[in-house]
């Protein structure tokens, strides 16, 4: 009976960890893999953010993005945080900067060396700084380089629940 409940709370820890570990487990994509994700066409507003965890003003912003992103989760919001971190850092720089952050949007890495071309294929206006922001809810399209706060984030979101 003791090495049953033993067992059983060995594995309930183990569980507890993997699915701690998974949410904070971001794929890498090739901009070709990733593209779709900036022309969804249904009835949510994305806000795809562009950023690494060496940007200082990247990490600046992101309490916004993560605060935005529940406040508004209920109204069909979704927050993409898309990576530019290096894959070499990933398990070493990216997961650790996730998990001490509490990061809870949805992270993807974009790995792609042919940046010349996915810049102009997220916005043909982008020069490729970040942090940089697409905002969309269908063909209503809002981009922006640099960094937002929270007050000038949650007016376009706004904007963007209205237009539905």
């Amino acid at each position: 009976m003791r090495f049953g409940i033993i067992t059983i709370t060995g594995l309930v820890i183990i569980w507890l960890l993997s699915s701690y570990t998974l949410k904070h487990q971001p794929r890498v994509l090739t901009f070709n893999d990733f593209e779709p994700h900036l022309h969804l066409q249904n009835d949510t507003t994305y806000l795809v953010n562009f950023w690494a965890s060496w940007c200082a003003p990247c990490v600046e912003e992101l309490p916004a993005f993560e605060r935005v992103g529940q406040e508004y989760r209920q109204q069909k919001v979704k927050v993409l945080l898309v990576s530019l971190d290096f894959p070499g850092q990933i398990e070493t720089r990216l997961i650790p900067f996730l998990e001490k952050n509490d990061i809870r949007s949805e992270v993807l890495v974009l790995n792609d060396p042919n940046a010349n071309k996915w810049i102009d294929g997220v916005d043909a206006s982008w020069s490729g700084s970040i942090p940089a922001t697409l905002i969309y809810h269908g063909n209503d399209r809002t981009f922006h380089e640099g960094a937002y706060n929270y007050e000038d984030l949650k007016r376009i979101v706004e904007q963007k629940i209205k237009l539905k």
